[in-house]
């Protein structure tokens, strides 16, 4: 547990550090959402662009571990996307319960807590994890927030609406140009990947400065947002990892390093994606800042078990 708690601290103070800078005025009202636009503008799409400009064909191309991890996510995904629109009509903002329930913080914690769990071999799953996560099902979030959002109503004029909009998005585009580097046998230029490196560090510590930065405001909270929260951490740290585990142990029947990368990706908590499409979309973030929190703080515990239990198997 102490070894989780280590990896988590800097995800907890960078948390800290923005909640305090609103609290005592260092940083202003509007901070959160300018911050978090250039997170979804600019280091969020560096990020993803240089995740998919690296990731030759040849070395992640697990066909069993990449159908247990997607199909896991893909299935609490649309459950948590059900359940929400039986609750409310709106389908942006079922989308990002969708995402609240399955968007594991791969990029942040997971690679780290590979490493140190499993070792050099679990980063090939980490990073098919990753690609999974934040390329398929950013992407797939976003094109039903598009959507939920367009006024159109002829069916041929809101697919081609939908469309538009989301190969527009700098978080799609960004992914789908990288991907094109290594297809082609081009090389990035050693200046190129530097700036790559140094605006695509910047995502996951701005986007949890800008969700402390909103924790800090003060708002009212409704009777139905505790229990809500507390499904959705429970579908991302319960039964997200559970049935990974079914899929990649029972179904696919995979080795115990794939089955074991697979169900410990799928344990992590949120990670700040769903919060920055809230806040950069204008839906309610309230929920899906206080998911990305508390799943964090639990999973400390929930990991901490998964690793104890897997160590002795």
């Amino acid at each position: 547990m102490v070894s989780t708690l280590l990896i988590v601290l800097p995800v907890f103070a960078l948390i800290f550090v923005g909640w305090l800078s609103r609290r005592i005025g260092a940083l202003g009202p509007n901070a959160t959402s300018e911050l978090n636009r250039f997170v979804v503008y600019l280091a969020l799409p560096a990020l993803l662009f240089d995740v998919m400009a690296h990731a030759h064909f040849a070395d992640i191309w697990r066909p069993g571990f990449i159908a247990a991890y997607s199909l896991g996510c893909l299935f609490v995904f649309a459950l948590a996307l059900g359940l929400s629109l039986r609750r409310s009509p709106h389908l942006a903002d079922a989308a990002i319960d969708g995402l609240n329930a399955s968007y594991a913080n791969t990029g942040y914690m997971g690679f780290p807590l590979a490493a140190l769990a499993l070792g050099d071999a679990a980063m090939t799953p980490a990073l098919i994890a990753t690609i999974v996560t934040v390329c398929v099902l950013f992407a797939l979030a976003i094109a039903l927030i598009e959507a939920g959002l367009q006024s159109e109503k002829h069916p041929a004029r809101l697919v081609a609406s939908v469309v538009g909009a989301v190969v527009k998005n700098p978080l799609v585009a960004a992914p789908v140009l990288g991907a094109c580097i290594p297809l082609s046998g081009l090389a990035i230029p050693p200046s190129v990947e530097s700036f790559l490196k140094l605006l695509g560090g910047a995502a996951s510590p701005c986007a949890l400065v800008a969700l402390g930065l909103f924790l800090a405001e003060k708002r009212e909270t409704t009777r139905r947002e505790p229990a809500k929260t507390a499904m959705l951490v429970g579908f991302k740290l319960v039964l997200h990892p559970v049935l990974t585990w079914i899929l990649a142990a029972l179904v696919f029947r995979l080795p115990p390093l794939l089955t074991h990368s697979a169900v410990l990706f799928a344990a992590l908590p949120t990670g700040t994606g769903p919060f920055m499409l809230a806040e950069f979309y204008d839906r309610e973030a309230d929920i899906t800042a206080k998911a990305v929190l508390y799943s964090t703080i639990v999973s400390v515990l929930t990991i901490s078990i998964y690793l104890a239990l897997a160590m002795r198997a």
